[in-house]
């Protein structure tokens, strides 16, 4: 008898303290950490996707900016 697949396998969840976001035209998956929430410019885009994409179960938070321009972003949260 075959094994019960559960409904999130496969999934790959973000490790404890992070969350996932997916960026882009080809929506690449980055790892964020948490304290990004309280950055007053990630805040506005987290907006500005709400109000784009809507949030959604399935599909994840998906920010509306390219690629490049938030891995400068993430540059600069780094530093």
């Amino acid at each position: 008898m075959p094994k019960k697949q559960r409904k999130d396998e496969g999934v790959r969840r973000a490790p404890k303290g992070h969350f996932v976001v997916y960026v882009g035209e080809e929506m690449r998956r980055f790892v964020i950490p948490l304290s990004y929430l309280k950055d007053p410019t990630f805040q506005k885009l987290l907006e500005k996707a709400a109000e784009e994409y809507m949030f959604s179960r399935e599909r994840g938070i998906v920010l509306p900016c390219a690629e490049s321009t938030f891995r400068r972003f993430l540059n600069l949260m780094d530093s």
